[in-house]
């Protein structure tokens, strides 16, 4: 058992660093982006029903006239793949709003960390998830640095990685915006190819020297992403790490590619399989249920004299 699990193992791992879906990558500056002002949000979160009713999540426990979800940061669950935090503004101004969701990395840490290339980095810019292929070892969860990949620990079942897909049908199959760009009342978000955002946020700092930070962020954190942020306000200040340029995607892949196959695949194999067996018996016991009720009740006699 233990020389198959071995071989299986060095078999599924990958070869190459799995990151595009696509023969022929896109350039990261030609790839979907998104651009959030923080100095134009005012904490509606209109983003945040129109991300849930997209995705068809439940609707938000918390009313949205109700503030009292700011005193509580919050960060993407399973039933909320964006959620807007308050922050405290400088200087005694007023409070500073900042939507989180996935930052969708040029070279992102969840698709190197996946040894079944679950996880994947779209030619278009959005990263997404294949449950076809997932075995449920939740590595992408640990790798992120931004904590975004959630999981469905209620669904024993067929559990799912949940997290903001940037609306990618809409986005790479209709041609459309995201739901949370168009929700947006103040425009405070702004969606198109990654390059011309990083160009109109340089040009709004160089035209508002006073208004901004100098920085746009995601422009190189982590190997740049494709969520962008301007704002009036350190960073670290609304809750986003300072964490460098170099891309954690490379990091996580060395690391795996540093140690033995079965130490990182052999524990996932049988994760894999134990979910496999678990999928069976709720199968089986799901058949044993039909032909019961197909039967019908038993009826019940006296003995006959």
């Amino acid at each position: 058992m233990v020389g198959a699990i071995t071989a299986l193992a060095v078999a599924l791992r990958p070869s190459r660093k799995p990151v595009h879906s696509a023969s022929v990558p896109v350039s990261p500056s030609a790839r979907a982006g998104l651009l959030t002002d923080l100095s134009m949000c005012v904490g509606c979160r209109a983003c945040e029903l129109a991300c849930n009713r997209i995705n068809k999540l439940p609707q938000p426990p918390v009313p949205f006239s109700d503030a009292s979800v700011f005193e509580k940061e919050r960060r993407p669950t399973v039933a909320a793949f964006t959620v807007v935090n308050r922050h405290k503004g400088g200087n005694g101004a007023d409070p500073i709003y900042r939507k989180a969701q996935c930052m969708h990395c040029n070279e992102p840490a969840c698709v190197s960390a996946c040894p079944v290339a679950a996880m994947v980095k779209t030619p278009e810019g959005p990263v997404i998830w294949d449950e076809k292929v997932c075995i449920g070892c939740r590595l992408c969860m640990v790798a992120c640095p931004f904590y975004i990949p959630t999981y469905e620990y209620s669904n024993p079942a067929t559990p799912k990685v949940r997290k903001c897909t940037l609306c990618y049908q809409r986005v790479v199959k209709e041609g459309g915006a995201p739901a949370c760009v168009e929700a947006c009342p103040t425009k405070a978000l702004k969606f198109g190819k990654r390059g011309d955002l990083i160009t109109a946020a340089r040009q709004r700092i160089l035209d508002n020297p006073d208004k901004y930070v100098d920085h746009i962020y995601g422009e190189r954190e982590v190997g740049g992403t494709s969520l962008l942020y301007i704002s009036p306000v350190p960073f670290e200040q609304v809750g986003l790490p300072a964490v460098g340029s170099k891309a954690y995607g490379d990091l996580t892949w060395g690391y795996l590619s540093a140690i033995g196959a079965v130490d990182i695949l052999g524990p996932l194999v049988l994760i894999g399989l134990y979910r496999i067996s678990q999928r069976r018996e709720n199968a089986a016991n799901q058949h044993k249920s039909e032909l019961s009720s197909a039967s019908g009740p038993k009826k019940e006699g006296g003995n006959e004299h």
